[in-house]
């Protein structure tokens, strides 16, 4: 992996790694984890395309303490810059829980620059009463990571997530910065999408994976591959013998490369 450092969409310092060569897929880790975790499965895909790992805005080298400049817009614009960044007018993009959500945020903001989408383990769509215990949440979460460290303030949590999410969580913290992981939990106060409805315009090839706990719902990933025009359920891959970074690449890898090589063209 080659470290590399590019300006978000508002000048923000922001931090990725890339290896491989072919066609550009920027792949987007979830909410606690940082590019690491997806390391993984771009060794299985660099033999065929230029695969491209950011830490989103908050997490891992792109530190950004700054709560203000954790949006959904800014996020998707970030995908944007980086494209802006690689001097690729277009890529695959996808990504886990959090980078799935950007993935969708950039589709409708950015269509153009968007050719194909991968989602794994979709976020809910929650409606007024889910949003506001959402933000309830996430700010008791920030709070404790300010007053007891970011270990403390992902325990409680952990246990009700996908055992292979809970591992790369845990993997990420030696590499989090704390005032930035509690500035990111700003993100629950924006709304990324107020029903599954919004997304029906998302033209582009749309591979989804379901998810397997309650902020991940598989209905929701089955919902969206039947609204997509272009949307296609993945076989299941998540389960709870998944424990690890590896595990999730080789349970996913597959399924992504045979997508990829579909909407690239590409032929074995």
């Amino acid at each position: 992996m080659i470290d590399f450092s590019y300006p978000g969409a508002d000048g923000w310092p922001l931090h990725g790694a890339t290896t491989g060569s072919g066609p550009v897929v920027v792949l987007l880790h979830g909410g606690g984890p940082d590019h690491h975790s997806l390391v993984p499965l771009a060794t299985r895909l660099a033999d065929r395309y230029t695969v491209v790992l950011p830490d989103v805005r908050g997490y891992g080298r792109s530190v950004c303490a700054d709560p203000a400049r954790h949006t959904w817009a800014r996020y998707a614009d970030d995908v944007a810059a980086l494209l802006d960044h690689l001097g690729v007018s277009s890529a695959a993009v996808g990504g886990t829980g959090l980078g799935a959500t950007i993935t969708l945020r950039a589709c409708l903001a950015h269509p153009d620059r968007v050719a194909a989408a991968v989602l794994i383990s979709v976020e809910d769509v929650e409606d007024d009463h889910a949003k506001q215990a959402e933000i309830e949440f996430m700010d008791a979460f920030a709070d404790r990571v300010r007053t007891a460290g970011i270990q403390a303030a992902w325990e409680p949590v952990l246990g009700d997530l996908a055992p292979v999410i809970a591992a790369l969580v845990r993997d990420a913290i030696p590499r989090s910065d704390p005032e930035s992981i509690a500035a990111a939990a700003a993100i629950g106060r924006d709304r990324a999408f107020r029903s599954v409805d919004e997304l029906a315009g998302i033209a582009a090839p749309t591979l989804i994976f379901p998810g397997i706990d309650h902020r991940h719902p598989a209905a929701l990933a089955e919902a969206l591959a039947r609204l997509l025009r272009n949307g296609r359920l993945a076989p299941a891959a998540f389960s709870a013998e998944l424990r690890d970074a590896e595990g999730l690449a080789a349970a996913v890898a597959p399924a992504i490369r045979e997508f990829l090589d579909a909407a690239t063209g590409k032929r074995t």
